[in-house]
């Protein structure tokens, strides 16, 4: 039987360091982690992975010391304006971590552009063994599960996925029957959360959601159940779970990953 691998997400612990992070998915119990190389939001505090190399270097010894490996890392934004050549040093740091996975958000409307650069993206990561992953989120321009697919198709390499993750998976009301028909090929990793009440009608308001207030595996009301069963099996899960309102109680980065660890295995012992 395969070992279900568990990696702890930057957004989980978004106050700590790469190098404090790596400590704490170690301590946690995790064998891997996801490196935050670009910011999501122009707000939110980073740690500057991707100009600093004496932060590599001391986050390169944190992870051979503790021996935690990265999944992936985070976060390219497909732009009208992106350059995807601009991109190479990006995936080269993420080829220095030996990342294998690379999460992409899809923020341009013109499907057709987005497609041709999303395909130029798998082109520029294929040599380095990088696999862009398209996750659909309901607020960008790929909002669902079917218009992620379409593209990630549309654009025909081989090393081009959709990233699945619990909470967008809930709020795009995406298919359970349509993710159990997509060749397993194009998933290789996914994220674990959940997240509790009915879909809300605001959109700002599951944006807000999604970033500070999401839930641990099995404490929300996903059907987390049929998304597992819909996977590949065994497939890597990236628990990522912000908890806003746990961080100003005072509950620190390690109980918080603890607890999302903890959750998660409960999730599939129940499987």
């Amino acid at each position: 039987m395969t070992e279900q691998l568990f990696s702890l997400a930057a957004l989980t612990v978004l106050e700590l360091s790469p190098v404090d992070m790596v400590e704490v998915a170690a301590r946690a119990g995790y064998s891997h982690v996801g490196l935050r190389l670009l910011p999501a939001t122009v707000e939110e505090h980073h740690f500057a992975l991707m100009t600093d190399a004496g932060l590599r270097r001391q986050t390169q010894a944190r992870l051979r010391d503790c021996g935690v490996r990265v999944l992936d890392a985070e976060i390219v934004r497909l732009q009208p304006q992106t350059q995807v050549e601009d991109l190479r040093t990006l995936l080269e740091v993420c080829a220095e971590f030996e990342a294998t996975e690379l999460l992409v958000a899809g923020n341009d409307p013109d499907e057709v552009r987005l497609t041709d650069k999303f395909a130029q993206l798998c082109d520029l990561a294929k040599p380095l063994g990088i696999h862009p992953h398209l996750e659909f989120m309901p607020w960008t321009d790929v909002r669902n599960l079917d218009q992620a697919l379409r593209i990630v198709e549309s654009a025909g390499r081989s090393n081009g996925c959709v990233l699945v993750d619990a909470f967008h998976f809930d709020r795009s009301t995406s298919s359970l029957k349509q993710l159990a028909q997509v060749a397993p090929a194009r998933l290789r990793y996914a994220q674990l959360c959940d997240v509790a009440g009915p879909r809300p009608a605001d959109m700002q308001e599951i944006l807000r959601q999604a970033r500070s207030e999401r839930r641990f595996p099995g404490e929300g009301d996903c059907d987390l159940q049929g998304l597992l069963r819909a996977l590949p099996s065994a497939i890597p899960l990236s628990l990522e779970v912000p908890t806003q309102q746990l961080l100003k109680q005072g509950v620190t980065a390690l109980q918080r990953a603890e607890m999302a660890l903890r959750a998660a295995k409960a999730v599939l012992a129940r499987q």
